[in-house]
């Protein structure tokens, strides 16, 4: 197994700073990107951290990182909602999948309260902005020291 967390942001998310400022706060995705290495450093583990619009392109990150890694942390964005290819493509992680939200998904439109990545989810984050990306490296860190989820 090696040492690097895959963190998958979705569609939108590019936009993080800038959109719905409101509901998703003011830190921009470079901001969360400088947390979850500075989270993961110090716990031994490194960051490959993307992001795409493309539903395609996030379904290759987890087939790439779903046997050997870390483990991932995702926020498909609205893919959450939507996305049985993107469900399809977790289920075959042997890795901790943490599903990680920036807002509370519960407390906003009911489309939201249903996710296909909670499906094949380890763990589901919502609701603690931007630190609950450090909160799911943190549970993976946990994980891999052998304690229970």
């Amino acid at each position: 197994m090696n040492d690097t967390v895959l963190v998958l942001n979705g569609p939108n998310l590019n936009l993080l700073g800038k959109r719905q400022p409101e509901i998703y706060g003011r830190e921009t995705l470079a901001d969360v990107e400088a947390l979850c290495r500075e989270t993961a450093a110090g716990f031994g583990l490194a960051v490959d951290f993307r992001q795409s619009n493309a539903e395609h392109a996030l379904i290759d990150a987890i087939h790439e990182f779903r046997v050997g890694s870390a483990g991932i942390v995702i926020n498909a964005g609205a893919y959450t909602h939507t996305s049985v290819a993107l469900l399809d493509a977790l289920n075959t992680c042997e890795v901790p999948v943490i599903e990680c939200h920036i807002s509370n998904v519960h407390r906003r439109e009911a489309f939201r309260h249903h996710s296909y990545i909670s499906l094949a989810a380890t763990s589901v984050l919502a609701g603690f902005g931007t630190h609950g990306y450090a909160l799911a490296i943190r549970h993976l860190a946990h994980l891999r020291a052998g304690r229970p989820a």
